[in-house]
C-alpha cells in the first residue's frame, strides 16, 4: 500500500513535518510494510520555504536586507539544488511582525527587502521565482520591490519618489529601462490566496491598511495613492490592474508585479503542490492523508486540504482529512473531493490541550483510519 501523507501545519502546534512525522507513526502501527510518501505542504504564506526544501532540496539563502521602514532585517530564501528556482516569502523581509505595534507606519513602510531577496535569487541564476505575499506590513503597490530590481518610480520633476504607498499620490512616470535582463527573463510567480482588488471599498487599502495601523484617513490617501499608481501602470503596460482580482494582496504587491513583470497569480496551495512534486505523488497512491488545523467551509477557498482532495479525486484516490477541529455538514466536506474527515478531539479538551497531544492524537487517529483500509 502506497499512502502520501499531504497535510498542513497544524498553527500554534506542529509544522507540517511534524503533522507527516506524526501520522506516519500511527500508519505503521497498522501497516508497517506500506510506503509512507510524506508530502509537506503549505498555502503559500509563511512555512512555503521550509516545503519546498524539504521537497526538493536546495540552500537556505540569508541575507541583510531592508526593513519595512528602512531599518536592516536578516531574511532568508530558497534556492532550489540547481539554482534555477527560488521561494521567497515577503513576511520574511516586508513582514508585519518585523514592526512592534507601536512602529507600525503605513504610509511609509515599502517592500525593498523583499525585492532585494529576489535580486539575490535572480543575481544567482533562478529564473523562476515563487513569490508568497502574505503578512505585508506595507500598502506600496510593490513598489519597493520593483524598486530593489532596477524600476524607478518618479515625480512630476523627475526625482524618485520617496519610499512607502503614500508618496506615489505624486507619481508621474515609470522608468524600467534599468531592470536587468536576467529580471526580465525570469518567471513570476505570486502565491495569492485573496480576491481582493487593487483599489476601492474592497482593495488592499481599505481592507488591509487598518490592519497595518492605517487610520481612516490614511486609508483614505493610501487608496487615491494606490489608484494614481493603477492608473500610470495602466498607461504605461496597458494592464489594468484597478479590478483585477487578487491585484490588491499584500498592500497591491500583487497588483505591482503583475502588471510590470508580468508575474502569474495563483492559489497558493495550487502553487506549492505544483512546487513540491504532489501530483506526481500521486499519480500510484492507494490512500492520502491530509489536514490542517480546522476544518470547515473556509477549507474550500484554496486551503491545502482541498487542493490535495481536489488533485486526489481527479485521480481516483479516497482522501482522509485529519483536523483539530472538524465543522460544517459533512456533505460540504465531502464536496471538496474528501472521503472522510475526522476531528483530533478524543473527548472534551480544551484547545491548549488538543494543541499540546496533537501528535499523539494525529499518530491514533491515522491508526485507525489505516486499519479501515487493510481490514
Amino acid at each position: 500500500m502506497r499512502i502520501v501523507v499531504a497535510p498542513d501545519s497544524f498553527k500554534g502546534g506542529l509544522d507540517a513535518a511534524a503533522v507527516c512525522a506524526a501520522v506516519e507513526t500511527g500508519v505503521r502501527r497498522a501497516a508497517p510494510a506500506a510506503e509512507i510518501v510524506p508530502v509537506p505542504m503549505a498555502d503559500g504564506g509563511e512555512g512555503t520555504v521550509d516545503c519546498f526544501l524539504r521537497a526538493r532540496g536546495g540552500a537556505e539563502i540569508a541575507r541583510t536586507v531592508t526593513g519595512p521602514l528602512g531599518r536592516p532585517v536578516e531574511a532568508r530564501y530558497a534556492l532550489s539544488r540547481d539554482g534555477r528556482a527560488a521561494v521567497v516569502e515577503l513576511a520574511a523581509a516586508s513582514g508585519l511582525p518585523l514592526l512592534p505595534a507601536g512602529e507600525r507606519d503605513p504610509m511609509r513602510a515599502d517592500t525593498t527587502g523583499t525585492g532585494e531577496l529576489i535580486a539575490d535569487a535572480v543575481a544567482r541564476g533562478a529564473r523562476d521565482v515563487l513569490v508568497c505575499v502574505g503578512g505585508s506590513a506595507t500598502t506600496d503597490g510593490g513598489t519597493g520591490l520593483l524598486r530593489a530590481l532596477g524600476v524607478r518610480f518618479t515625480g512630476a520633476d523627475g526625482a524618485d519618489l520617496p519610499p512607502g504607498g503614500a508618496a506615489l499620490a505624486g507619481l508621474a512616470a515609470i522608468d524600467d529601462s534599468a531592470v536587468p535582463a536576467a529580471v526580465r527573463e525570469t518567471r513570476f510567480r505570486v502565491a495569492c490566496d485573496v480576491v481582493n482588488p487593487f483599489v476601492g471599498p474592497s482593495g488592499a487599502a481599505a481592507v488591509f491598511g487598518p490592519q497595518k495601523g492605517a487610520a481612516p484617513g490614511q486609508v483614505r490617501e493610501l487608496d487615491a495613492a494606490l489608484t494614481r499608481l493603477a492608473d500610470v501602470l495602466r498607461d504605461r503596460y496597458g494592464v489594468a490592474v484597478h479590478d483585477l482580482p487578487g491585484a490588491g494582496a499584500a498592500g497591491g504587491t500583487c497588483g505591482g508585479l503583475v502588471a510590470v513583470l508580468g508575474a502569474e497569480p495563483a492559489r497558493g496551495a495550487e502553487l506549492v503542490a505544483d512546487l513540491v512534486g504532489l501530483p506526481a505523488a500521486l499519480e500510484s497512491a492507494d490512500l492520502v492523508i491530509t489536514g490542517e488545523g480546522r476544518l470547515d467551509a473556509q477549507s474550500a477557498g484554496g486551503k491545502v486540504v482541498s487542493v490535495v482532495a481536489g488533485l486526489a479525486r481527479r485521480r481516483g484516490v479516497p482522501v482522509a482529512a485529519l483536523a483539530g477541529s472538524v465543522a460544517g455538514p459533512p456533505a460540504e466536506l465531502h464536496d471538496l473531493g474528501l472521503t472522510a474527515a475526522f476531528s483530533l478531539a478524543d473527548g472534551p479538551r480544551t484547545l491548549e490541550e488538543l494543541i499540546g497531544s496533537a501528535a499523539p492524537l494525529l499518530a491514533d487517529l491515522a491508526e485507525q483510519v489505516v486499519r479501515l483500509r487493510t481490514a
